[in-house]
């Protein structure tokens, strides 16, 4: 290997350093959980767009 450069996956843009944990009631667990399975998302991309809409309500 002439290259020293390491293997592995790729530096990101924009790392997700900041680990968040909450705590939801039963119904907002339901409501999360739809609105992923409807626009086919995880849970943690559905929160992120839910976070990126309040930039809009400033």
């Amino acid at each position: 290997m002439s290259d020293n450069k390491k293997m592995g996956r790729p530096f990101s843009d924009n790392p997700k350093s900041v680990k968040l944990t909450v705590r939801i009631n039963k119904e907002e667990e339901e409501i999360l959980d739809s609105y992923c399975e409807r626009k086919n998302l995880t849970r943690a991309e559905g929160v992120r767009e839910a976070i990126n809409g309040l930039k809009n309500k400033r």
